[in-house]
């Protein structure tokens, strides 16, 4: 039994890259919708009860798209009301929404992303081909983790030499520039640590040999091949330009036809995936240990 998490990496990466590049690109408010639903599904089935946390972020990133795009946006036929002298139109409204469910979608993708892509399968990915890429980025994952950890121990580090409190809005905004300071210093010198550590290796000397964990099984081929087929589809909607929305002057959708169609239903089955792929294996646990 494998859960989402142990395929591939290769596998893996190209379905983020499969699932998320679209999202960003086509504005189609049934295509983002299904993005959204799928990015929500797994967030949510990583993250069980605790994905609530900060959840809240993302509707307010819909809501701000709907309000605020129409607002400073006027263009548009259909004007729904005249605020001080500037018409607000159905068309940016419907934009600015559109805007908000892609903006969530795609942060919720990546954020899935950063938990499953972990930094030894960055490099096992990027190893081979660049390893000064893949370098870079497994260090710039690794420091997100640790400068959160480290501004924590700083923020009660400073409240326990009582240097400021929470209620007072001076001492909070003093505290709060020490903290980026000490912040800036440590990175700063992990930094100048971390690359004269790499230079008493000999890193950089030489040719470099690889070594991974991660293997191709039958698994993985058919969720790679199941993923190219379905990306392949959508690409042949998007060629075929039965996605997408105009939205300016006048909003047209797309005529209904088979390309679309068929765009729409296999994207929602590659969102999907993940969920299908963490729940059967948990429901095969759970088969097994019923029968101890």
């Amino acid at each position: 039994m494998r859960s989402f998490k142990d395929y591939n990496p290769i596998a893996v990466f190209l379905f983020f890259l499969g699932v998320i590049v679209p999202s960003m690109f086509i504005m189609d408010p049934v295509l983002l919708c299904i993005s959204l639903g799928g990015a929500c599904a797994l967030h949510f089935t990583l993250n069980g009860r605790s994905g609530f946390k900060g959840f809240w972020l993302f509707p307010v990133v819909v809501l701000a798209g709907l309000i605020l795009n129409p607002l400073f946006n006027h263009n548009g036929a259909t004007v729904l009301f005249v605020l001080n002298n500037n018409p607000v139109t159905a068309e940016a409204a419907m934009y600015g929404l559109t805007m908000g469910i892609m903006i969530s979608g795609v942060l919720l993708w990546f954020r899935s992303f950063t938990q499953i892509m972990t930094s030894d399968k960055l490099l096992y990915i990027f190893g081979a081909v660049s390893p000064k890429l893949a370098l870079i980025l497994s260090m710039v994952l690794r420091y997100i983790p640790l400068f959160r950890r480290q501004i924590t121990k700083t923020n009660q580090a400073q409240k326990a030499m009582g240097l400021y409190k929470e209620e007072n809005t001076i001492d909070k905004l003093k505290g709060g520039m020490r903290i980026f300071s000490v912040m800036v210093t440590w990175a700063l010198e992990n930094g100048v640590i971390t690359a004269d550590s790499m230079t008493a290796r000999g890193y950089g000397v030489g040719r470099r040999s690889q070594f991974a964990l991660f293997k191709w099984r039958k698994s993985d081929k058919i969720f790679l091949l199941v993923t190219l087929a379905c990306v392949g589809v959508v690409i042949w909607a998007i060629s075929a330009k039965a996605v997408g929305y105009t939205f300016y002057p006048k909003l047209i959708p797309t005529k209904a036809s088979v390309p679309g169609f068929c765009g729409y239903i296999v994207y929602a089955v590659l969102a999907v995936i993940p969920v299908f792929i963490t729940v059967k294996e948990v429901k095969q646990w759970q088969s097994l240990q019923s029968k101890i």
